[in-house]
């Protein structure tokens, strides 16, 4: 449906130097599915978005929507953003608050170049506002309505023009922690029910797991990984992803060999040996660092506990912090520290002795970066 192929921008930066904001970046999304676009404030994601829109103007690449091209650097095509047809949600709603909400949803209706009659405006406006949950207060001032009712209004101005292309820019970002995650399910739900083509743009990594078919995780105006949501949490490609979707220990070490049987690595660390079945093109010598999730870390409140388990080790709790439904333990082995979240239940006070493993199968390896 939507088709990127090696996208570049720039700008002048207050010094007059010119700055790529983008760098080749290409992706595909298929018809009816939610793509996100992942990284931290300053990596290109916004830039890819306004550019999609055709609020910016790249320097090079070509965007494709529907097998009609919107820009090409070859061709020197460039279709204005009124006229790609694109409903787009920003971080701020833009609300107008002089408006009811079903005129601040039929607005786009009334100003556009097709002219609707009356009762086509009504239809549509409250199938929208229906698939949004607002349909039994179209008649309240804009002003009226909640955070969360209003970033659902932004949204039905948006769908009203039955767009071919949904662009959203951090659209939860300015709503209260419960009201985000509510929302997160409002949004899947409804796209999911429109089967609205969706570009989404965040750099908050559980809304990217949470909402996304496929997610494209940018450093430095770059993708650096593109994957379903679960892969990029369960097999990051470097330390930059583990990193930042999510929360996890990097264990540093060299690599001795691999096992013949088991095809396993086995690493030489700071915390001892460590057997990892994710390693990809590591070879003996290599210096690698190793990612261990902490939901991943079995904590045990014995050594019997442990019997039978592979990579078990011996630390002391460092500290520790109830989280209500989770336990967080830092365990300090050999002086590292490593996170495990765990159930309540453990009961090992602070300076004490405690045994954790971790399967193979949730160590991954990854080429040592410097940080």
């Amino acid at each position: 449906m939507l088709n990127v192929q090696g996208l570049n921008t720039e700008y002048v930066d207050g010094n007059k130097v010119r700055v790529r904001a983008a760098r080749d970046v290409s992706f595909e999304v298929p018809a009816g599915k939610l793509f996100t676009l992942l990284g931290p404030s300053g990596c290109g994601k916004t830039t890819t978005l306004r550019s999609i829109a055709g609020l910016e103007k790249p320097v090079g690449g070509s965007i494709r929507v529907n097998g009609v091209t919107v820009f090409s650097s070859d061709s020197h095509t460039f279709v204005p953003p009124n006229r790609r047809q694109f409903g787009m949600v920003f971080q701020s709603y833009a609300i107008w608050p002089h408006m009811t909400v079903f005129r601040n949803a039929s607005f786009p209706l009334e100003v556009g170049t097709k002219k609707y009659s009356k009762r086509e405006i009504e239809e549509k406006v409250m199938r929208v506002l229906t698939a949004v949950g607002l349909d039994h207060v179209a008649d309240r001032d804009a002003t009226k309505m909640s955070g969360g009712q209003q970033q659902r209004l932004a949204l039905a101005r948006a769908l009203v023009m039955e767009p071919k292309l949904l662009l959203l820019d951090e659209p939860l970002s300015n709503l209260d922690a419960k009201l985000r995650e509510k929302m997160r399910f409002e949004l899947k739900r409804m796209q999911r029910d429109l089967r609205i083509t969706t570009i989404y743009v965040t750099h908050d990594q559980e809304e990217a797991l949470a909402l996304s078919h496929e997610i494209a995780v940018m450093k430095d105006g770059q993708i650096v990984q593109k994957a379903a949501p679960r892969d990029i949490y369960d097999l990051p490609n470097s330390r930059f992803v583990a990193d930042f979707v999510g929360s996890t220990n990097f264990i540093d070490g060299t690599v001795r060999h691999c096992e013949a049987d088991s095809g396993n690595i086995i690493v030489d660390s700071a915390i001892g040996t460590i057997a990892v079945a994710n390693a990809t093109a590591c070879r003996e010598g290599d210096e690698i660092s190793i990612s261990l999730r902490p939901e991943n870390v079995m904590v045990h409140e014995t050594r019997e506990a442990a019997q039978g388990q592979r990579n078990v080790f011996e630390g002391t709790v460092f500290a520790k912090v109830f989280l209500g439904e989770t336990l967080d333990f830092q365990i300090s082995v050999n002086g590292q520290t490593v996170l495990a979240r765990v159930h309540p239940s453990h009961k090992t006070p602070v300076g004490q002795p405690i045994w954790f493993s971790v399967d193979p199968a949730c160590c991954i390896a990854l080429r040592s970066e410097k940080v």
